[in-house]
Parts: structure tokens; C-alpha cells; sequence
């Protein structure tokens, strides 16, 4: 996502650090009630396998990760950091978390998959954070990512998708066969069954 023409912000990462830091002090930042003037863009990047760049440097330290993975906020196609007085743009190549450690409870009224992001943030799959499949162009398989919060998603390891397609079956949805895996009391389809089948 080309952002070259907008305004860059020359604050220092410590300073909108120290604000991100004293705006988290009485809990879970309210990200989505903010809505602070736009101060321009940060250089920081979030590369697709889920590391934070500043300055095309990695950010090494993982509190300082995530504590601007906790105010980070989605609007359209883009990304920003927010605090309650000002908003920076960033970007992000794919999407801002990645889902790496996946862990399965079974109970009498059905199975739940269980997610840990790059952030530590453990995510319980069902209606409230839904699994998605999107294919990819150019080797035809399956880009899978789980919702995380407010429009931020996960992109799921291809190991992980691995342990997916274990678990997966066939349902009928709208009257077509799909493949797909259930968890929550949802079913998330990925590909058509007779698809599927033909790459089994």
C-alpha cells in the first residue's frame, strides 16, 4: 500500500509510546471510541509474516509490540496507531497479526479452536471471531485468517491450515457440498468438497 504522497510524523517512538502507555493504564485501551485529528504517517511497517518495523529496523521488543499492537485501529484499507490525541498512519503488507499456536477443547455441545497471535492474544474461534478462507491466486491454494477484533485479523500459519484441513468434513451450505471446519457452534466453509476432493 503506497503512502509516499501523505504527511510523514516526526515524533519520536518513545514519545508516542509513553502516550500509548498512559492511555492502557486503567485497562484494554478504548481504541474504537477514539477519534483523534490525523498527525501522518509513522515509518513503521508490519511485514507479512507479522514483524514490526520502525525506521526499516525491527522492533526487537516485544512489550513495545505490543503495546502498539493494543491501540492499533483499522479504517477502510488502512492502518493507524492511535492514542486519545493523535492518530499516525502505518502500513501493513498482509495482515497485522499472524496465528501461531492453535489448541482444540472438546465439550458436549461441540469442538472450540483456541488461536494464539504473535502478540499473545489467545482468541476462542465461533460468532464472534470467524475464520476466512480466501484463495490464492497464484499457486491456487487457500490464504485462511481469523478475526481477531474491530476489522483486525490474523493470517494463520500454513502449518496451522495444515491442522485445519486435518480437522475439516463436509457440510451442506445453501444447498452446495463444502469442506470446511467447524468450531463454536459455526462452520467455517473453505473450498467446495467436490474441489477438494480433486486435489486429495
Amino acid at each position: 500500500m503506497a503512502q509516499t504522497d501523505r504527511p510523514h510524523n516526526t515524533a519520536g517512538l518513545e514519545s508516542f509510546a509513553d502516550a500509548a502507555r498512559a492511555a492502557a493504564r486503567k485497562g484494554p485501551p478504548p481504541v474504537h471510541l477514539w477519534n483523534p485529528p490525523y498527525c501522518g504517517e509513522i515509518d513503521m511497517r508490519i511485514a507479512s509474516d507479522g514483524t514490526w518495523f520502525y525506521q526499516k529496523t525491527p522492533i526487537g521488543r516485544m512489550p513495545l509490540v505490543k503495546l502498539f499492537a493494543s491501540v492499533l485501529k483499522r479504517e477502510g484499507d488502512r492502518y493507524f496507531l492511535v492514542t486519545p490525541v493523535e492518530k499516525c498512519g502505518i502500513t501493513v503488507e498482509d495482515a497485522p497479526f499472524v496465528a501461531v499456536e492453535m489448541q482444540v477443547s472438546e465439550a458436549p455441545e461441540g469442538r472450540t479452536l483456541h488461536f494464539r497471535t504473535n502478540v499473545d492474544d489467545w482468541v476462542a474461534c465461533g460468532p464472534e471471531h470467524a475464520l476466512r478462507f480466501e484463495p490464492e491466486p497464484d499457486t491456487g491454494g487457500l490464504k485462511p485468517y481469523l478475526h481477531v477484533r474491530r476489522d483486525l485479523w490474523a493470517k494463520v500459519t500454513r502449518a496451522l491450515f495444515y491442522d485445519l484441513v486435518a480437522l475439516g468434513e463436509e457440510r451442506e451450505v445453501d444447498g452446495v457440498a463444502m469442506f470446511g471446519v467447524a468450531s463454536g457452534g459455526m462452520f467455517f466453509p473453505m473450498a467446495p468438497a467436490d474441489v477438494v476432493r480433486e486435489f486429495a
